[in-house]
């Protein structure tokens, strides 16, 4: 018998979010830092956000004293890495010793690239008002903001509230895996359904990002500080971490934060034997496993490494087990539709008006119209006869 998948800061109610709430201040050694974070909304919009970052005292690193404090400095160090590079007319092609040095630090130490990824945008940056309810929207405020507002805050709410409701489909899928390695199709089709109300509830909370995320105001407000420096046409020789040795002194590229860091839907992928053809796409989605936390990159490759589902569904002749399934992959063609969907209203269709923000170009730095729309396609093809 194989034994269920089983990974640290992975369990029903949490999914992929920490197993505590995320620390929401460094203590006294960082006051200067944290301080200037807590009014980066009104220094982005002064003229002298890089001179503020770059007259900051040494980051003691030394201080960290565990998982939490980590992320949380991996949290601030990526929030006014961006906010230097894009807070200006003109991107920054060179970030400063004093904050290139201790971020290429912290994120070696937490086994992710020096840039703002999905993981400290979301997972690592919400509280609860009150500890007692759930991780839901109504219940929850970001830590850390850019311009600040409520499309901002709202926008990466409603992922962190997504990722909770993939609690129980993420704490499933080693024992889907174990009931078809075990021929239990009646037990494979029970956590079948549970994986599908977990993707029907992923799907509810998605599609309300209309209700307080305005188009207009995610792209031109919202959008900009998340991009990345790899493949942008604004920024095509990457950025130079001053001061860091590894890099020798050469321009760095790293991709920007995209949902595609987040490890819910490539571990469906993997249970269901959802596949996607060896072309730039594949190979984009492989790269951004570097920007997932190694726990979760470990999880989906463990799931991947034990094969899928669908064989066993595929030659089991249970009728219901069939339906199950496709319920499953239905509703991952569902949510992938209607990521599209936003992609297309909240960023293609708006006008662009910086060079800084391209709307043909994903965060991520990809032709990412052309991506969503080839992930729902090859979803929706492996629906069994």
């Amino acid at each position: 018998m194989s034994t269920s998948i089983a990974v640290p800061e992975l369990n029903h109610e949490r999914g992929f979010l920490p197993l505590q709430d995320p620390l929401r201040r460094l203590p006294g050694p960082f006051d200067a830092w944290e301080e200037l974070a807590l009014h980066l909304p009104k220094h982005l919009v002064s003229d002298r956000i890089r001179v503020r970052i770059a007259d900051l005292p040494p980051f003691p690193t030394d201080a960290i004293n565990d998982s939490r404090e980590r992320e949380r400095a991996m949290l601030l160090l990526s929030y006014l890495g961006h906010a230097y590079v894009w807070g200006g007319p003109r991107p920054a092609t060179i970030l400063p010793a004093v904050l290139a040095v201790p971020w290429h630090q912290v994120a070696g130490s937490l086994g992710r690239p020096p840039v703002l990824s999905y993981s400290s945008y979301a997972l690592h940056n919400f509280f609860r008002f009150d500890p007692t309810r759930e991780i839901e929207c109504g219940n929850l405020a970001l830590i850390q903001n850019f311009l600040g507002g409520i499309d901002e805050e709202w926008f990466i709410l409603i992922h962190v509230e997504i990722e909770r409701k993939a609690g129980p489909a993420m704490a499933a899928l080693g024992a889907c895996l174990d009931a078809a390695e075990e021929g239990d199709g009646e037990r494979l089709e029970a956590l079948l359904s549970l994986v599908d109300g977990s993707l029907r509830a992923m799907h509810s909370t998605l599609r309300r990002m209309p209700e307080w995320c305005e188009p207009f105001v995610y792209y031109h407000r919202v959008r900009p500080y998340i991009h990345g420096w790899k493949n942008h046409p604004d920024l095509p020789e990457g950025v130079i971490y001053e001061g860091v040795e590894a890099y020798g002194g050469r321009p760095q590229t790293f991709r920007g934060e995209t949902g595609a860091q987040s490890s819910i839907v490539p571990a469906l992928d993997a249970m269901l034997g959802v596949g996607h053809k060896e072309d730039a796409l594949r190979t984009y989605l492989q790269e951004m496993r570097v920007y997932m936390p190694p726990g979760h990159r470990a999880f989906i490759e463990a799931l991947e490494g034990r094969g899928s589902v669908r064989p066993f569904a595929q030659r089991a002749g249970r009728r219901t087990l069939t339906s199950a399934y496709n319920a499953c992959v239905e509703s991952l063609e569902n949510f992938r539709s209607l990521h599209f969907e936003y992609a297309a209203t909240y960023i293609f269709q708006q006008a662009q008006t910086d060079a800084k923000n391209p709307h043909a170009v994903g965060t991520g730095g990809t032709p990412f119209m052309e991506y969503l729309k080839k992930h729902r396609d090859e979803t929706g093809q492996h629906h069994l006869k």
